[in-house]
Order: C-alpha cells, then structure tokens, then sequence
C-alpha cells in the first residue's frame, strides 16, 4: 500500500488530476458561452440557435443544425485554448528558454591528433606539450 499511496502522491499524478478537473470546468464555461452567447450572435435571423435546422430524405430526418452548433463549439474552445493556454505557455517558455553557449574552438594535438581545447597547453590525451 505504501508504494500505492507515493504513486499517488507524486507530483505529476496530482498535477495531472488538478489539470482535468479545470480542464472539464474550463470546457463547461466555454461551452456556456458558445452555446448562450455566441451561437446566438451568429445565428440566421428569428432563430437563436441551429439545433432546429433540419432536412429529410425518403423519411430520414438529418439534424445538421446540431452538427453547426457543434462546430461552432468546436471552433470557439480550440481557438481559446489556443489563444489562453498555448500562446501564453510559449511565450513564458520562449522567455525563459536558456540561451546556447558559444561552441569551444578547438586544435588538433600535433601528436595523436585528438581534438582539444584551443587554449590548451597540454593534450588531455597523450600529455604532449602544445605550441601556442
């Protein structure tokens, strides 16, 4: 049990259960505001939502206004992840991101031919004394 409970307890197992539960009440709120506020701002005039929009053929009935408000939806939650969760997180990773240092010139050692520091006064391979 005591394995289970570390297992549990690590960091990244509780980092990954806070994430999915801000994530499904962030996905509510989106949805929310898709669905009350957006859909009827884009919707065709005298309805407030698509869900009605239908057609039949030979008796079978197509709901592709459902299908346009779940497109919406779709639309509107990738666009804010993006614009609220990726953009910021690279530009915070941009920010931090460590800067690649200088590449160390290097000589060849006149005896066994070993790459090696440029600056270096002796060869860490064969103990030759270099020539400046």
């Amino acid at each position: 049990m005591s394995g289970f409970k570390k297992f549990l307890l690590r960091g990244n197992v509780v980092d990954l259960a806070v994430a999915v539960v801000i994530g499904a009440a962030f996905g509510t709120v989106i949805a929310s505001f898709v669905k009350n506020l957006l859909t009827p701002l884009i919707s065709i005039p005298g309805k407030k939502d698509f869900s009605s929009l239908h057609f039949t053929i030979h008796g079978s009935t197509f709901h592709y206004g459902t299908f346009l408000n779940d497109l919406i939806a779709f639309l509107i939650i990738a666009a804010a992840v993006y614009f609220f969760v990726v953009l910021p997180i690279n530009r915070l990773m941009e920010r931090f991101k460590p800067t690649p240092e200088e590449p160390t010139p290097v000589k060849e050692c006149t005896e066994c031919l070993s790459s090696i520091p440029a600056g270096a006064r002796k060869c860490a391979f064969c103990a030759s004394v270099q020539k400046a």
